[in-house]
């Protein structure tokens, strides 16, 4: 599903280069969750970037779904996105004038998607996070654990081939941390590729494969012994 081989990325800081990521090779199969743990400076958001098209690297090749991810005008890496990928953030990323079902929706207005259809794919999602009694209330009406339900709804909408979680549970209590993993736990059962960012320990080990970057390198990729999410909730 992602294939990385020898990735660099440098950034120019004044007359000074950043040399960020250091040669990775990196490749996820389908159907895995995969964390990616660091220190801040280590280079996993500079990697997720890539990994989500936001950014570039300047030497490696990355393959997405066998498609090679290079040179890409920003009209193409947007629709390669909305093709490949949902996304879920620390800071949800929700619209605040806009209910849950609009919110949940609104990729799918990108994709010339009828409205009926459209609403009715939405509440499929609400549905499945637990939420369909909330479609019509605001972000602001919500916990934190709802916000996050209702964008993981949104990045399962468009029925992405990976998703990239940056720090999902970073914004979130303890006990609302583990019930979002939870929902991410099972949503991987059911096949989907996820990627997590984290840098909590124990939300790694709710995957099954740990990846540690140290200074812009793997320094270990290990395979590790699941911790069941809903033992916790």
């Amino acid at each position: 599903m992602i294939e990385i081989k020898d990735l660099h990325k440098s950034y120019q800081m004044g007359s000074n280069s950043l040399h960020v990521l250091k040669g990775i090779d990196f490749s996820v199969k389908e159907g895995e969750l995969v964390s990616i743990m660091g220190s801040s400076g280590s280079g996993k958001s500079t990697l997720l970037n890539i990994l989500g098209m936001l950014d570039e690297a300047d030497e490696g090749t990355y393959y997405l779904d066998n498609v090679p991810i290079k040179n890409l005008n920003e009209k193409v890496a947007a629709q390669y996105r909305n093709k490949f990928l949902g996304f879920i953030f620390q800071s949800f990323n929700l619209i605040n004038y806009k209910n849950a079902l609009d919110n949940v929706s609104m990729p799918l207005y990108y994709q010339g998607m009828k409205r009926a259809e459209r609403t009715d794919r939405a509440m499929h999602y609400l549905e499945k996070v637990g939420l369909a009694q909330w479609a019509t209330h605001l972000p602001s009406e919500m916990s934190g654990g709802q916000k996050q339900r209702v964008a993981i709804a949104r990045a399962l909408a468009s029925d992405p081939k990976v998703l990239l979680a940056d720090e999902p549970t970073g914004a979130l209590d303890t006990k609302t941390s583990y019930e979002v993993m939870d929902l991410i736990q099972g949503i991987n059962d059911e096949g989907k590729t996820i990627l997590v960012v984290t840098h909590e320990p124990d939300i790694a080990e709710m995957t099954k494969r740990i990846v540690n970057l140290k200074d812009g390198r793997i320094i270990d990729d290990s395979v590790v012994n699941q911790v069941k999410a809903s033992l916790h909730v």
